[in-house]
């Protein structure tokens, strides 16, 4: 017998929140309900990532309604021993709109692997964001410019920057939601701090 989850007790629904397994289980079982809390509990975020990595809103939203699309076709195929909001970002990052192209994902490529040589020049330490860049600037005009200042950046490090630092996703996260090697996801996350560290630095030093 198919389980639904409106089957669940009124109260339980309403009141206490479902994990995501209890949620994906049921959405795979056909529940409309579940599919409708999954989208309301990511899409906000999601948006939020997407825009960071687009640029823009009206480039967003359509590939945010085009995810949701893809997750709830493939919804089959998630592994219930990794993390949801793991997948979904790699079915974002999949999106045609998203990918860099051929010649850029070459660059990127390169670099990635010349920057061995280079590792040993970076700084072992680089300044941790935490609690969360964009919690730093979220009160102020600051927001803008942090925005402004990711579109400065290469895609592929803004990417890296905007999984590990917005997202909070961790490195191994990252790298399993991007396809590349944690090598690449180190390296890829100290140049993009770097980058932005020097051109926010005069507001770091504000605050």
């Amino acid at each position: 017998m198919r389980k639904q989850l409106n089957q669940y007790p009124a109260q339980l629904v309403l009141e206490t929140p479902l994990e995501d397994t209890v949620l994906i289980r049921a959405a795979k079982a056909g529940d409309v309900a579940a599919c409708e809390e999954l989208i309301r509990r990511y899409d906000v975020r999601l948006l939020r990532i997407v825009q960071y990595l687009t640029g823009n809103r009206n480039d967003a939203e359509p590939i945010v309604q085009e995810v949701f699309v893809t997750v709830f076709e493939e919804l089959d195929r998630f592994r219930e021993d990794s993390q949801f909001w793991t997948w979904l970002i790699r079915i974002t990052l999949d999106q045609p709109l998203m990918k860099l192209p051929d010649e850029q994902a070459e660059e990127e490529w390169f670099h990635d692997h010349h920057s061995l040589s280079e590792a040993k020049h970076l700084p072992v330490n680089v300044t941790d964001w935490a609690p969360n860049v964009e919690e730093l600037y979220r009160p102020t005009e600051l927001a803008g410019i942090l925005r402004r200042a990711l579109q400065e950046l290469s895609p592929g490090l803004r990417m890296i920057f905007v999984l590990r630092d917005i997202a909070g996703l961790s490195l191994e996260q990252t790298a399993e939601a991007t396809g590349l090697s944690l090598h690449a996801v180190k390296i890829r996350s100290m140049k993009g701090r770097l980058h932005l560290r020097d051109g926010l630095s005069k507001w770091f030093h504000q605050e």
